[in-house]
């Protein structure tokens, strides 16, 4: 489809469009059957002047967007002047039709997720150091040995070039043979024996002598190719192809490394290809023995055993290409694949490496859930909801690759109702139970039977959105320490980590819902809130003290605090948080430290350390006493936060004092920034002036409070630039504003 729409600035779309390879590897990944690429290209202006946002939670605004959409489709097939274009067009409007007809509210939550990723990934285009997980997997090492990989594939197909040629020399050479041999022996009986018949057998001898000599070269060259392919799987191949698995594994927990896949798809392809035209060679070599063959022939006695060699490494390598692109993820949580609530439709992609010929075959696809699953090691079992097999389509014709998208859903069986088992000894609850869905397929290619089958990284299950988190913390923990092979009883005995490892996990939870992730003060203050002050990057984190243990003096876990915090960036804080203007963790002691000799009305917004989900500020104020005053406001939490726009928090903040409203006492960001300065772009509009009504607002504020003493009547001031308030008016104002309001508490 073709850019229908042209806007007059640049479009997220086209900023997408300049992006180098690797990001636009990561644009390819978002877009599949539940929303082609093609629409987003095709509607690009369109889409994003829409509040996909808002409709993913509004299900009449959804479907007046979904109608929309279509009227789109319509007017860009209107204007298609190319045949096959019109036709690719009208099958995707068909098709969203089909798909989001009866739920135009799940159509807008994947486009709003699909956008939300894009500005991520634009983002990620302002590069930010690596840590040691990152750097593990992207060494300059591996460019190098990715280079003599693609040498010596290249050497391979060479070889095999001129076996090629060699098989042709050894085919005229047998034609010359048998053209000689039966004019010779049509020859009468009597002519034989003339000087020049038997000069003719000399040199029918010679032929055979060299003919024999070539057979055996050639199937020498054959022997040293096909041990070179045999070595090139075993050490290279499979070392990047679990070198991607491994990358898969970091992505899916949050890290920006690529996993474009075509490249390991050209090496699985161009060595197939080698091995498919040995094959070819050897059934070649087997019509010419049909023809013409002696004793000591070396081809019936050699070309058996060749082919079942070549045979065996065509079915090593195309089983090992048979993975998962891209993991079971809901819809609904992009950013958390492989956790699946029951009766959610979730997505995911298996795709076949290996660019197979061109022959007649239909590889049907099938999925299983917990096939491998062994007694005792899960309480609950699941099943797929309407699951018949799906056969693997060509992507396009330029990649030519064969892959098939599963949408699906699990049911509980409910053949038990408990929350935790025995798992490898240990009692586990249901969101450390690990599940797997198995992709199998059967075709016969080239006389070749092949079995393809595969598996997803583990999954957890949830039957409520409450477990998310949790379920959560198990996705990450397994897959930053498990590299190997599938382990479901993992958590039988979960492993350690490392603070190094955790932290860059950690950090990547805040890139992946936001532009930014944390820096090294922030790690660092998460590290003493975990470990202690004295820890060091070697330090070991028990999984039970990352999710199970509540901190000291909290009736919360460190994870279930720290993601509580993240569901408040994503949800309420996201522009404050990616201008940088949230210091985020750090302790008291250190935010008395960086205000005490700061001008008054200098705050900080960090997040609450006692409250889940909450942001609190933090200002100082200089008075007649030598230490000055440090105030903190009751942390403001997503259920307030639902109804107030935090950067309009700041700007109407009031301060109550003994009954009397004072001018916001906020006036700098730390360090000292002027307050409108920092967050004037994200206020909220003020009322407009041509609004026939008196205006009205929620205005934050706070009562300060004496202790041990009552508020006295409030005299009017002249230097107070607000008016005075009655007792009896602030008690008016307490019953009508609809949030409460807040104590201010100093810091001691």
């Amino acid at each position: 489809m073709r850019v229908i729409l042209q806007v007059s600035i640049m479009s997220q779309w086209n900023r997408i469009q300049q992006l180098e390879m690797r990001l636009l590897e990561k644009v390819d990944y978002l877009y599949d059957d539940n929303f082609p690429m093609d629409v987003r290209e095709g509607l690009a202006g369109w889409i994003e002047a829409q509040d996909w946002d808002s409709a993913a939670g509004n299900d009449n605004f959804a479907a007046v967007l979904f109608t929309d959409l279509l009227s789109q489709l319509e007017v860009a097939l209107s204007r298609e002047l190319n045949f096959l274009h019109r036709h690719n067009m009208k099958i995707t409007q068909q098709n969203l039709q089909v798909k989001y007809g009866n739920n135009p509210t799940a159509m807008s939550q994947v486009i709003s997720n699909c956008l939300k990723e894009e500005r991520r990934i634009l983002s990620t285009a302002c590069v930010q150091e690596q840590g040691p997980l990152e750097k593990s997997l992207q060494n300059p090492a591996a460019i190098e040995r990715q280079k003599n990989l693609e040498q010596r594939i290249r050497m391979i197909a060479a070889s095999v070039q001129m076996i090629d040629q060699g098989v042709k020399f050894i085919e005229h050479l047998q034609d010359d043979f048998d053209f000689r041999y039966k004019t010779l022996m049509s020859r009468d009986p009597a002519e034989r024996k003339c000087e020049l018949m038997e000069e003719e057998v000399t040199r029918l001898q010679e032929i055979l002598n060299r003919l024999d000599f070539k057979r055996k070269e050639i199937l020498s060259k054959m022997a040293i190719v096909i041990q070179e392919i045999e070595q090139l799987m075993n050490t290279q191949l499979d070392a990047e192809l679990q070198d991607w698995k491994r990358k898969q594994q970091m992505v899916a927990i949050g890290s920006p490394l690529l996993v474009s896949l075509d490249q390991l798809q050209n090496w699985f392809t161009l060595t197939a290809q080698s091995l498919f035209r040995l094959k070819r060679q050897l059934d070649k070599l087997a019509e010419l023995v049909l023809k013409v063959t002696y004793e000591s022939d070396p081809i019936p006695a050699e070309k058996p055993r060749m082919e079942e060699r070549v045979g065996y490494l065509i079915y090593q390598l195309v089983k090992s290409s048979f993975l998962v692109e891209k993991q079971p993820c809901m819809s609904t949580h992009p950013q958390k694949p492989l956790v699946i609530k029951t009766g959610v439709q979730f997505s995911t992609k298996v795709r076949l490496l290996v660019k197979l010929p061109a022959v007649d075959f239909n590889l049907k696809v099938k999925t299983t859930f917990d096939k491998d699953l062994s007694p005792g090691i899960a309480s609950r079992q699941f099943y797929i909801v309407t699951n018949p097999p799906k056969s693997m389509d060509t992507e396009d014709f330029t990649n030519g690759g064969l892959s098939v998208d599963f949408t699906l859903s699990l049911k509980d069986k409910k053949n038990s109702n408990s929350s935790k088992t025995h798992n490898g000894g240990s009692l586990v609850s249901v969101t450390e139970e690990l599940h797997s869905l198995t992709f199998e397929a059967h075709f016969t290619i080239h006389g070749l039977n092949i079995d393809l089958e595969t598996s997803s990284l583990p999954l957890v299950v949830i039957s409520n959105v409450g477990q998310l988190p949790a379920a959560w913390a198990s996705v990450m923990w397994y897959n930053l320490l498990n590299d190997g092979d599938k382990n479901l009883a993992f958590f039988g005995n979960p492993g350690r980590a490392t603070w190094a490892q955790l932290s860059e996990v950690l950090s990547w939870q805040f890139s992946v819902n936001s532009n930014r992730g944390l820096d090294q003060d922030q790690l660092q203050m998460l590290g003493e809130k975990l470990l202690g002050q004295h820890f060091s990057n070697s330090d070991q984190v028990y999984w039970s003290k990352f999710w199970k243990e509540n901190i000291p003096g909290k009736a919360f876990s460190f994870w279930i605090w720290l993601d509580s915090i993240l569901e408040l960036i994503r949800k309420h804080l996201l522009p404050v948080w990616n201008q940088n203007y949230i210091m985020g963790f750090v302790s008291k002691e250190t935010e008395r430290l960086l205000l005490r000799e700061k001008e008054s009305g200098t705050f900080l917004l960090r997040f609450s350390e006692s409250h889940l989900g909450g942001i609190t500020f933090t200002w100082v104020q200089h008075g007649h006493n030598a230490e000055p005053d440090i105030n903190s406001v009751e942390p403001y939490t997503k259920s307030r936060l639902t109804a107030l726009h935090f950067p309009d928090v700041i700007r109407d903040y009031k301060l109550i004092s003994d009954g009397v409203v004072t001018e916001n006492p906020l006036k700098f960001l730390y360090p000292d920034i002027p307050k409108d300065e920092a967050f004037g772009q994200l206020y909220n509009k003020l009322p407009s002036q041509a609004n026939p009504y008196i205006p009205s607002t929620l205005i934050p504020c706070s009562e300060m409070r004496n202790a041990g003493a009552k508020p006295p009547a409030p005299l009017p001031r002249c230097d107070s630039p607000e008016l005075p308030m009655t007792p009896g008016a602030f008690d008016m104002l307490n019953r009508t504003l609809c949030c409460d309001m807040d104590d201010v508490l100093p810091c001691y």
